[in-house]
């Protein structure tokens, strides 16, 4: 699968999530960090599934209606856990995360939230 991580996702993380055969791009090799609207608009064009530990993503998504290939936000896993959680997440629930999901996962929930779901 295609991913875009944060800056606050670990250089492990991507490194694991490369050797697990996902395409990985970490908005920490850029020469600056362009700001979290820009990121999830690369994300996007790109079609990338973004992993972030940041909840602004989320705003942007749901709040404002920012479109976007799909969110993995994590929440209070620690760092040595981030890669093979996320691994899992994207096997759990790539297909959602194709069509747009925001996925929430903390370490022993996850909560799938469907493109549309405030819509009527």
């Amino acid at each position: 699968m295609k991913l875009l991580l944060d800056t606050c996702v670990s250089p492990r993380t991507r490194d694991q999530l490369k050797a697990a055969g996902h395409d990985v791009v970490w908005v920490g090799d850029w020469s600056t960090d362009p700001g979290d609207e820009v990121i999830l608009e690369t994300a996007r064009q790109q079609s990338r599934v973004l992993i972030t530990l940041d909840k602004d993503f989320g705003e942007l998504a749901v709040v404002f209606g920012r479109d976007h290939a799909g969110i993995i936000r994590v929440v209070d896993v620690p760092a040595r856990m981030l890669g093979r959680l996320c691994a899992m997440t994207l096997d759990a629930y790539g297909q959602e995360l194709a069509k747009g999901a925001l996925v929430t996962v903390h370490p022993y929930r996850v909560r799938v939230r469907p493109p549309g779901a405030d819509e009527l």
